[in-house]
């Protein structure tokens, strides 16, 4: 993947704390010595979870001296969790990392391995700088990328086919004529969870995505100001599309990815249309359909673009998940990283996750058709901004997801959802 504009956010920012008891390693970390580690990720069921055991048995295998004690979360409350355990000193050693402010305000407290030196020579050879350059920050590597997770809408081909739809929505007002389209087929449009607030936040990231410039971004990730007229223009954006009704009936108390109930649920039963997610959402599909298969009409399409936008046509939004090391943990942990970044493990990954790695050559095995518009979107791409929440850091992110939904619920409108973010920024 070439390199490109990444917008990551690097300001640093107060972490929320909130209470949970967590285990360190504490181990000599000489070669003869017994190693134990713990890890923290975020799948809890399936094929995601089974690839961690997996992948731990193996690197154990490999070194009898290490054991690897997994810690499953589930992905809403990872990061309150994380924090109190980082800011407590007895953080796990290897986790989930975000990247963007999040990860900025962990390196600024001195919670975080450096990895500049440790990512291997045969790291390097499999997974481009562009992928690096998510996972660092202040020209130091901070974690090691593995998947690569831009967004965009997973839809069911079958139910556009049905609704007359020929082709994936190019533009905004492509996308609302498409809205009315599946209505009249009796099938929810768009599955949407904003139990959760994150997701139904995403269409307001990626209004402001085609709305605000690159510059305008990147100016807001530094002074946490939201006062350039974009950001209430694409607010605005968002207020009117809400207006059409597109989302499943109850999307304010649907959950994102928990049953078949959830927005990921619902797509995977046919009970709507399409989800916009980031590329993590074919696995989480897969994993709520009737016979816990990928989905066979699963098709994806970039967010459509939108008329009089000084958004460059073609951004993205997304991001590279990776690990990181607690600044605690034995070298052995650093071993861990460059492990899973090999070619089988990541061929692995991307098989129990079902979205893109990061490895160069693992991507050539990817075959889903989805998947490889994903990688193209992507890697032609002129700009790429990371999720907004990651680049604002928890706090204000957190503000802001949660504006979002406030809106969508009717307790405020465009201006005060963005009032609401700029009295979030104050507050740091």
């Amino acid at each position: 993947m070439k390199a490109k504009k990444l917008l990551m956010g690097a300001a640093v920012l107060a972490a929320g704390s909130l209470a949970l008891t967590a285990c360190s390693g504490t181990s000599d970390s000489s070669s003869n010595s017994k190693v134990k580690m713990t890890l923290w990720q975020n799948s809890t069921t399936g094929p995601g979870q089974q690839y961690w055991t997996d992948a731990i048995a193996a690197f154990e295998k490999a070194h009898p001296n290490v054991t690897i004690k997994m810690q499953s979360i589930q992905n809403e409350d990872l990061d309150g969790k994380l924090q109190t355990a980082l800011n407590s000193g007895d953080a796990p050693d290897i986790f989930l990392q975000r990247g963007g402010g999040k990860m900025a305000a962990m390196v600024q407290a001195g919670q975080l391995m450096d990895l500049t030196d440790k990512v291997s020579s045969d790291t390097k050879k499999v997974i481009s700088s562009g992928s690096f350059k998510a996972e660092s920050y202040q020209d130091k590597v901070w974690a090691m990328p593995l998947s690569v997770l831009p967004g965009g809408l997973f839809y069911s081909q079958n139910l556009f086919k049905a609704a007359g739809i020929t082709q994936a929505p190019a533009t905004i007002d492509d996308l609302s004529a498409d809205v009315q389209k599946l209505k009249a087929t009796g099938v929810a449009p768009i599955a949407l969870g904003a139990k959760d607030a994150w997701p139904a936040a995403h269409w307001f990231y990626w209004f402001a995505l085609r709305e605000c410039s690159g510059s305008t971004m990147q100016k807001t990730a530094d002074s946490k100001s939201f006062s350039d007229p974009c950001w209430t223009k694409a607010a605005q954006d968002l207020e009117n599309f809400t207006g059409q009704k597109p989302f499943n009936d109850g999307f304010l108390t649907t959950s994102a990815q928990q049953g078949a109930g959830s927005s990921a649920g619902l797509v995977a039963n046919h009970q709507a249309a399409m989800e916009l997610m980031g590329a993590w959402d074919p696995g989480v599909i897969a994993s709520l359909t009737p016979d816990q298969k990928p989905l066979a009409d699963l098709g994806f399409y970039p967010f459509p673009e939108l008329s009089g936008g000084k958004g460059e046509p073609g951004s993205i939004m997304g991001g590279v998940d990776g690990y990181s090391c607690s600044v605690k943990a034995p070298k052995e942990c650093a071993d861990f990283l460059n492990f899973i970044a090999t070619t089988p493990q990541q061929i692995n990954y991307y098989k129990a996750y079902n979205s893109p790695p990061v490895n160069t050559e693992a991507q050539k095995e990817v075959t889903e058709p989805y998947l490889k518009d994903v990688l193209a979107a992507y890697n032609k791409a002129p700009y790429v901004s990371q999720w907004l929440d990651t680049v604002l850091g928890q706090n204000i992110g957190n503000a802001l997801n949660v504006a979002v939904v406030d809106m969508l619920a009717g307790k405020t409108d465009a201006k005060g959802m963005i009032q609401a973010a700029n009295d979030a920024a104050k507050k740091g």
